[in-house]
């Protein structure tokens, strides 16, 4: 009996051993690939077309390489995964769990660089060896026993997947990391296949905490979808191939992770949320903590109390320095929080206008960055800038809560919420912020048709089902606006994205706006004129567009992408992210384009201004209206 035990035991060991091994010999592979193209760019003759073409083969067989072994590699240790297939040669994103921190710089390297590198003129053999070298210091990386310790045990396994299906709904479709078009099909078919080897040994190794066969089966017809599609990714059904198979999939794996108890000891895991089943979830990842001071209150009473207040203090005037001007004032609710009828709103002057466009407050819980800029890195942080600002609500922090603690419904109420925040027992501005965030953060949380659809709830028209896959594919939105919230946070939903687009002064296009954006808060050259990436959620409501709301149509916002940017439109913009290449979108295109757009409304049912606002032993301040003045 006991010879029996250990026999089992030994079996499932040397099982283990093999899925442990399986990651050995592939990333030995992947080494030994990347070796082979520094060789074959040290002895090439970069004039000559057939080094060149050389050299481009060497990278697709390299990539296909990787491909097989990334659902590891971009889980384990992110940050190497990037010297290896690093989409950008510098990076300055901050992640949620350096938000406390200052940008720094990320170097990047390895093929995708490698890649963009042949089309330069002329090719430095010095710049793509660089990129190789740092490719392979981010392997040796992945050969740490940090790193192939945690292979041992089932808990990395279904967290690196989710992250996997996260990048086949969002990233590995649409070209973000992959410069030839003709190889993001075929590359996909080749990983596909290679994790579903993958999966083979890990149930091999895991049999207690498998994958199901109902999920093997499915993933199985997944392959067989992507193998029956054309290999042109303009022509690939990335709307069926997600809403059928890559969403179903990432169900199951949420699934897992709860029935299997799975444990995180990486910071990816920071934002997502292990109880949603759909990756068109609205609480998919959190980035914004709405409730503020008053994280620690659970009571569902005191909870609808706190929101009450919030909706009262916004549409109160009492927070601004004249007492004429509300948050509703600017972000008026029944246009999705924003101004559609001016470019940017007036200043406190009432005469000037402000610099920036009104940004919606809807889905600005999925921002890990606060403002256009990336200025705060908490909702309450940008409403406390706004109250304080000479040019918005020009308020201070003494005079506003003389203000508000003078109205007896405010007094009341703010003195029962310090008793849930002993970190600061006295009520002050945190707790005022904290109230009017909570209020507006529920507006994010509705579904919009193409959700619906999704989740198999509603069924799309073909218009728009054929503009998501121009989003995804031609037409290169999904390449910055990451789904499932279609703004610049992708997968595993950690760090707000800025890109550089080469937005004009007006739409007349006669000069690049002056707006130094990103910059002003991290002053290096690839963030000047860099704005944070917004939602494409609500767009058809949110007008006007861009950073300085100098385009009136989403016709208009088409066009410019459509035109390859500013620098598309002879305007000089040295960093620009967005490529300069037209489109060439053809006229339906651009209506499918806008068809899906319009499915990505959501049905958000807002509420009716309050009828009065709290009376104030002051009488002077009883004058006072609801939304304010201007």
């Amino acid at each position: 009996m006991l010879s029996a035990v250990l026999l089992c035991l030994s079996f499932g060991l040397r099982q283990k051993n093999k899925y442990k091994s399986q990651y050995m010999t592939s990333l030995g592979d992947l080494k030994q690939a990347q070796t082979q193209l520094r060789s074959i760019i040290e002895h090439a003759n970069l004039t000559n077309e057939r080094d060149i073409r050389n050299i481009k083969h060497q990278i697709n067989f390299n990539r296909n390489k990787l491909k097989a072994i990334d659902l590891w590699l971009r889980y384990l240790e992110p940050i190497a995964y990037k010297k290896i297939n690093g989409p950008l040669p510098v990076e300055w994103e901050t992640e949620t769990f350096e938000k406390y921190e200052p940008p720094y710089k990320r170097q990047g390297g390895g093929l995708t660089l490698a890649e963009l590198a042949l089309d330069e003129h002329p090719v430095s053999k010095e710049t793509l060896l660089t990129y190789i070298d740092t490719s392979l210091v981010g392997i040796k990386t992945f050969e740490a026993d940090s790193i192939t310790k945690q292979l041992e045990s089932y808990h990395h396994f279904f967290l690196a997947n989710r992250l996997y299906l996260l990048n086949l709904a969002a990233v590995y479709t649409t070209g973000f990391e992959c410069p030839d078009m003709n190889e993001i099909i075929p590359e996909l078919r080749n990983m596909l296949s290679a994790v579903q080897n993958i999966y083979s040994d890990f149930n091999s190794g895991f049999s207690s905490t498998r994958l199901s066969d109902e999920y093997l089966e499915l993933y199985d017809k997944a392959i067989k979808f992507a193998h029956t599609q054309p290999a042109d990714f303009t022509l690939f059904d990335h709307f069926t191939f997600i809403r059928d198979f890559v969403n179903p999939l990432f169900r199951l794996n949420q699934q897992f992770i709860t029935q299997y108890d799975v444990r995180t000891i990486s910071q990816l895991d920071i934002a997502l949320e292990n109880n949603a089943r759909s990756i068109f979830d609205k609480r998919l990842f959190n980035s914004q903590n709405a409730r503020g001071i008053f994280s620690l209150v659970d009571d569902e009473k005191t909870l609808g109390e706190i929101k009450s207040i919030g909706k009262l203090l916004f549409y109160d005037p009492i927070l601004s320095g004249n007492n004429r001007r509300s948050c509703a004032s600017c972000h008026k609710p029944t246009e999705f929080f924003t101004d559609t009828t001016l470019a940017t709103s007036f200043q406190f002057d009432q005469q000037q206008h402000l610099p920036r466009n009104t940004p919606s407050l809807v889905n600005s819980v999925f921002n890990h960055l606060v403002m256009l800029d990336g200025k705060h890195i908490a909702l309450q942080g940008q409403a406390r800038d706004v109250i304080r600002n000479p040019k918005e609500m020009n308020s201070t922090e003494k005079e506003l809560l003389q203000k508000v603690m003078s109205c007896k419904q405010y007094k009341t109420a703010f003195k029962k919420f310090a008793r849930y925040t002993p970190e600061e027992k006295n009520v002050s501005l945190s707790h005022i912020v904290a109230a009017i965030t909570f209020y507006y953060a529920d507006f994010s949380y509705y579904n919009a048709p193409f959700d619906d659809a999704m989740n198999g709830k509603a069924v799309l028209k073909e218009a728009e089902k054929k503009g998501f896959n121009l989003f995804m594919s031609k037409a290169q939105c999904g390449t910055c606006h990451f789904l499932p919230q279609f703004n610049g946070v992708k997968p595993p939903y950690t760090g707000s994205e800025f890109e550089v687009i080469g937005v004009p002064e007006d739409s007349n296009y006669k000069r690049l706006s002056p707006d130094k954006g990103r910059f002003e808060i991290n002053p290096v050259k690839e963030m000047m004129n860099a704005f944070r990436t917004g939602t494409v959620r609500n767009a058809a409501h949110t007008k006007p567009y861009m950073h300085n709301g100098a385009l009136q149509t989403l016709d208009q916002v088409i066009d410019l992408y459509n035109d390859g940017g500013g620098a598309g439109k002879k305007l000089v913009v040295e960093n620009q992210t967005l490529s300069t290449d037209p489109l060439n979108l053809t006229q339906e295109e651009k209506n499918n384009l806008l068809a899906f757009i319009q499915s990505l409304n959501e049905n958000i049912i807002f509420e009716d201004p309050p009828h009065a606002l709290p009376v104030s032993s002051d009488k002077k301040l009883n004058k006072r209206k609801v939304g304010g003045e201007y």
